[in-house]
């Protein structure tokens, strides 16, 4: 919008997604919700393996994973990083680079991109998309570019603190 490749809303101006959910890449038989992660900061990264940038990012987004997991109260993670892949037609070759990559955060596969919809006036058309989203799962922040682990745990780890 506007040109925009960064787009922040305050706590204020923030509004809850509907449900999302989907198949689990990894696992065609388990269907992933957003609800699953209930008072949790999640970070939607909608890729695909044959998205240059995508691949790029790969190991920042493990890492954003790894570091929202463990902060928190300690009961309960504190976040996780919730990849929906896209435009992938042979959940094969994804799977593939999900384990080549060591990627163990839950992605739900989504070829079409259907969940799009469900982001509400969100921007997501381009990819990759990155949305920061507060543990009421309302959007925080947008990046409509290729991230790094920094940028997006600015802002994701503060969430982690809110009350």
């Amino acid at each position: 919008p506007g040109g925009q490749m960064d787009i922040f809303y305050e706590e204020d101006e923030r509004q809850p997604l509907d449900q999302i959910s989907g198949d689990s890449l990894m696992d065609e038989n388990t269907e992933i919700n957003l609800a699953d992660y209930e008072n949790q900061v999640v970070v939607l990264n909608a890729w695909g393996q044959w998205c240059a940038p995508c691949r790029s990012e790969s190991d920042d987004l493990q890492e954003i994973h790894e570091q929202l997991q463990t902060a928190g109260d300690g009961s309960t993670p504190g976040g996780t990083v919730l990849g929906i892949n896209v435009r992938d037609y042979s959940r094969e070759i994804a799977q593939d680079f999900t384990v080549d990559n060591g990627l163990t955060f839950p992605s739900i596969y989504d070829p079409p991109f259907m969940t799009a919809a469900q982001l509400g006036g969100v921007p997501a058309s381009v990819i990759p998309t990155t949305i920061v989203l507060d543990k009421q799962h309302r959007p925080a922040a947008v990046f409509l570019r290729e991230i790094t682990a920094d940028e997006v745990l600015d802002v994701a780890l503060p969430l982690v603190e809110e009350a």
